[in-house]
This record gives C-alpha cells, sequence and structure tokens, in this order.
C-alpha cells in the first residue's frame, strides 16, 4: 500500500482500518499572546496523502485496550486511547469498548502530527463505530481538549489557522509533491515555546499571502538550528536539492515540487541512511474521504 488512500475498509477478525494521515505547516507564525499565557499563532496546515494506519475492533466489555502503539509512549498517555475515553464519557456508560491497534508510520516528535491525528481518527472512526452522531463541532471540541492539532484531522481539510491552531479557514492548496525527512532530533515543544530567542511578534499574514507561499518561514526554524547542529546540516544538506523547511516545532523537515517525480528525484539525491518519504498534499484527508464512503458502520 503506498498511499492512504488504497487503505482497504476492514481487515481480518472484526477489525476496521481507518486512515491518520500526517500534516505539514507550510508556514508558522507568532502574532501575539493571551492573556493566559498561551501564543497566538498563525499557520498553514497542509494534510498528505501518507500517514499511520489505526485499526479498530469494538468489545463487549466496555474496555478500551491498546495492543500496539507509539513507541515508548504508555497506554494510558497515548493519545489515541485518551481520545476513545474522552468520546466514552461524552456518549456515558451504554457503548461496547474498543481495540485500538496503531501502525505507527509517522516519526514521533517529527512536527508531522502523528499523535494528533491518531487521536483524531480514533474520535470521527468510534463516533461511526459506536453509532454516537455527534456533529464534527463536538468532535472538533472534544479534539481541541486533547491538542491544538486535533480539530484539524477531525475536520478533514487542509486549512489556515489561528488562535492556538484551533480557528481554522479550509484552503484549496495547489497540488504539490513532498520529500518529507526525519531528522531523528526531538526537541521538547515547551522547550522551544519558552526559548529567548524565539520570535514572538510577527506581522500578521493574509490568507492570500500564506497561499502564495510569500510568508513561508516557521518561526522555530532558527531556535531549532541553534540548539541542533544536526538539524541544521541536514537543511543545509536539503537545499541543494530544494527550499528546505521545518514543520511544526518538531524535527521533521521537508521540501516543496510541483511533481512527484522531481521529489522522488531529489530524495534518491540525499544519503543513503536518511530516512525519507515522498507524499502528496491533499485538500481533504484520506479519513473524510473514508467516511463519505460510507464505511463500515458499527
Amino acid at each position: 500500500m503506498d498511499t492512504l488512500a488504497d487503505l482497504p475498509p476492514t481487515s481480518h477478525a472484526g477489525w476496521s482500518l481507518w486512515p491518520a494521515p500526517a500534516k505539514l505547516n507550510l508556514c508558522l507564525r507568532i502574532v501575539g499572546r493571551r492573556e493566559d499565557g498561551y501564543h497566538l499563532l498563525q499557520t498553514v496546515f497542509q494534510l498528505l496523502d501518507w500517514g499511520d494506519i489505526v485499526a479498530l475492533r469494538p468489545r463487549e466489555d466496555g474496555r478500551i485496550l491498546r495492543p500496539r502503539g507509539a513507541a515508548g509512549v504508555a497506554p494510558a498517555d497515548d493519545l489515541a486511547v485518551r481520545a476513545a475515553a474522552a468520546l466514552r464519557a461524552v456518549a456515558g456508560g451504554d457503548v461496547p469498548g474498543v481495540d485500538i491497534d496503531i501502525d505507527k508510520r509517522i516519526p514521533q516528535g517529527g512536527g508531522f502530527g502523528g499523535g494528533s491525528s491518531d487521536a483524531a481518527t480514533v474520535l470521527v472512526a468510534l463516533n461511526r463505530l459506536w453509532g454516537l452522531d455527534l456533529s464534527e463541532d463536538a468532535l472538533a471540541d472534544l479534539g481541541l481538549a486533547l491538542g491544538a492539532d486535533v480539530p484539524v484531522f477531525v475536520r478533514g481539510r487542509s486549512a489556515f489557522a489561528e488562535g492556538v491552531g484551533e480557528r481554522l479557514t479550509p484552503l484549496d492548496l495547489p497540488p504539490r509533491s513532498y520529500l518529507l525527512v526525519d531528522s531523528g532530533i526531538n526537541v521538547p515543544t515547551a522547550e522551544l515555546f519558552h526559548a529567548p530567542d524565539l520570535t514572538r511578534d510577527c506581522p500578521a499574514m493574509t490568507i492570500s499571502g500564506s497561499i502564495s507561499g510569500s510568508m513561508g518561514e516557521n518561526v522555530f526554524e532558527p531556535v531549532l538550528r541553534a540548539r541542533s547542529p544536526a538539524i541544521a546540516a541536514m537543511l543545509d544538506r536539503l537545499a541543494q536539492v530544494g527550499e528546505a523547511r521545518v514543520t511544526g516545532t518538531g524535527g521533521g523537515l521537508f521540501v516543496a515540487f510541483d511533481h512527484p517525480d522531481a521529489a522522488q528525484a531529489a530524495r534518491q539525491a540525499l544519503p543513503g541512511g536518511w530516512r525519507t518519504w515522498v507524499a502528496r498534499g491533499v485538500n481533504e484527508s484520506p479519513l473524510r474521504q473514508r467516511l463519505a464512503q460510507g464505511a463500515p458502520p458499527g
């Protein structure tokens, strides 16, 4: 299976399979702070046709179990498990439990949105499987309590985001292919937000400016460069094949291309030991498309 669009709806033994797509921040600015100290952001979320696979199987005993998930993340701390628990709390006690099995493909801590996407997929899919019929707005609100990036995956559209990331304006972005690189380096997000050299007073972007790429910088890139010579070196190497950027606040890097063949050629030009992928940007997520296909009821 090359993309999440190729994902079959079901597996064996009662499991249903659901896409959890990755994302890129095509730009990321901080334009101020709220009174509670949270940073006010502006970013463009580009959803991808590549990501994790979430398998779900209802249980009759009401338990939420996760036999497989992100390495080093305890089930109780897993956003996917927490999402299922939050949904059950809203639904009340008359819902079955669920087994959650996650095929992790999105690197952890890379800024590609893996944990948030897994949580959103659990919310959206269990809403269908448990027959709850909660609205998209209600699911997005539940997701926001889990993490600022969860709502964009719940809504399933590439978008211009403001506030802490929850105010979303859907976008029709031009078709692009992306060379993705996992640096393997995870700098804690809280450390970056508290960095004294972080720019917190960027001029506000317009939506048209963000789409055109005229304001495509990520304010965390210079902070990451200063703290990680390895990330700086990888960005400099990537700059030989295109405009290299970081995504989110993680160690994930990417270069945009107008054609997938160009992205594949750039991938082949990189050192052999690098973890790389080529993915296509999509305006509607594979998860949203799966729901539109009517897959599968509980």
